[in-house]
Order: structure tokens, then sequence, then C-alpha cells
């Protein structure tokens, strides 16, 4: 497999879900071995932020990468459809400190690049996978990366205290074709118990449920409902895929989660990232 880029340049621009912020998008094609890079052009001379890792900054409710003082938030859903659909090489422009979040899915940034298309590059694709498993677990949140033949997720979903979402559970392996059609169209939920007092406190400054599913009691706020009727773990499997993408290459591990969240993954991913080992 060789590396890949964007055939041209894709622009865009939508609200940031946090921050509220106007931002503004350029994807730019970039050359092989460069990896994803944010490129903050709002700031005195737009510094870059690689999408790696240890370059997390915090994963609170939303994964945020920096470098200094220079940062990017909510960058899991745009990284999950990178991911997926194999783009190895790409220069993200940035007019501000927050991705867009549109539909809170991946959605329209699969249909953005599918749309462009990708052109492959002369050096090839290095596929990582495992020697042993790694864990990483916290209370009554686990996740397990073991050794696999190709790259494959079983998730895991348990609220108890939501008469609606109760638990779901989703395994399969992820393809590109597999993610676009089940994975990118599901959209970030919240119980309005919880979001309420984010918009209160002024946390969520762009909260609308055209960002996402609100979950009150035992029914969906959302007039159109639920894309899939387990919608929310296939989110949770997104973001999984959004924070692992970070480690920067193509995986063939089968991860293994239960309740985990941003935090978690990025653990796991840490671990994971000193015993990855290439094919």
């Amino acid at each position: 497999m060789m590396q890949t880029t964007l055939r041209q340049e894709i622009s865009f621009c939508g609200k940031a879900l946090f921050t509220g912020a106007d931002a503004a998008v350029k994807l730019l094609p970039a050359k092989a071995g460069t990896g994803i890079i944010f490129r903050r052009v709002d700031l005195p001379l737009s510094p870059e932020i690689p999408a790696k890792t240890e370059n997390v900054q915090e994963a609170i409710r939303s994964t945020k990468i920096g470098v200094g003082a220079a940062t990017v938030q909510t960058v899991e859903h745009f990284m999950a459809a990178v991911f997926a659909l194999g783009v190895d090489n790409l220069i993200v422009e940035l007019s501000g400190p927050e991705m867009p979040i549109f539909d809170g899915s991946s959605l329209f940034f699969i249909e953005q690049i599918a749309n462009i298309g990708l052109v492959e590059q002369e050096a090839k694709k290095e596929v990582y996978t495992l020697n042993q498993p790694c864990y990483f677990s916290s209370g009554d949140m686990h996740l397990v990366a073991l050794p696999s033949e190709d790259f494959r997720i079983s998730y895991t979903l348990h609220y108890p205290q939501s008469p609606y979402l109760q638990s779901q559970y989703f395994s399969g392996a992820i393809t590109s074709d597999v993610f676009c059609r089940e994975i990118a169209p599901c959209r970030t939920f919240t119980l309005y118990e919880d979001v309420l007092p984010l918009i209160q406190k002024g946390i969520l400054k762009n909260a609308a449920l055209e960002h996402g599913v609100v979950i009150d009691g035992n029914r969906v706020l959302n007039p159109e409902g639920v894309r899939f009727g387990d919608e929310m773990v296939r989110h949770k499997v997104l973001d999984l895929i959004g924070d692992i993408a970070l480690l920067g290459s193509p995986l063939q591990v089968h991860l293994i989660g239960v309740k985990t969240g941003h935090a978690a993954n990025h653990a796991i991913a840490g671990q994971m990232q000193k015993i990855l080992r290439k094919k």
C-alpha cells in the first residue's frame, strides 16, 4: 500500500461546539512523510501542530492537541474520517482554536474528502501492530489492545441511569466502507441532565440539536430521532478511532472497550505507542 494525500485542496467553514467560534478550514495536499498537521493561520507565524498522541493536551469531553500555546480542540471526528479513508499526508489550515462540529459526526468530513478523492504517492505506508496485549483500567472503565490481522473494535456502552440508553454493544472490523456506512453518520450525544449545566456555565457555547443527539429520560429530543438504533455506541467507536488515529499510522489491532472516553483512549494509545511494531 502506498501513502496518499488529497487530489486537490478543499475549503469549508462551520461553527465550533465549545468555543462557538466560526472556523474556516482549508485542507491542503502534503508531500509523502508529512503526516497530518494542523496549522493555526489566525496566530502569529501560523504555528503548526502535528496530529500526534504526544501532543494531546486535554481529553475532557473532546480531544485537544497543541504545541505550546497553540492548540486545536475537538479534532477527533475529523481525525476518524482521515484515518478511515487512509489519508496519510495533509495540512489542515484552521482560522480558530476548534474544528467545526457540523452535525456532531464525521459525515461532513467523509463527504468532502470523498468528493475530491485521493492520489497515491511514491512512498509506502507503514502498518503497525502489537507483539503483546496492553490495557488501561480505571474504575469501571476498561480498554484492551490486542494483536490482530485487521483493525477491529468491540465496544460496550453502559448508561444504567438512562432509561433510553441502558447498554449498547458494537463489534466488527473497521474498513473504510464499514466506517463510511455504519460509523461516520453517528452523532455525538449527551443526556439532557448532563448538558444543561455545561450550557449554563458557558462551557458549551454552541449547543443545539443540529450538532448532536440529546436524550431526556426515555426519549430522544431531536425531532428526526436517531440514525441507528445503537447510534450512541457507534459514536463511541467513532471517537475511539479518532483518538487512536493520533498514533499516526494504519493499525492492525483489536481494541476492546467498556465505558471509556477520550482520556482512556489516549491512555491506551500512549501504552501502544511504546510497543507498536512495523508489520
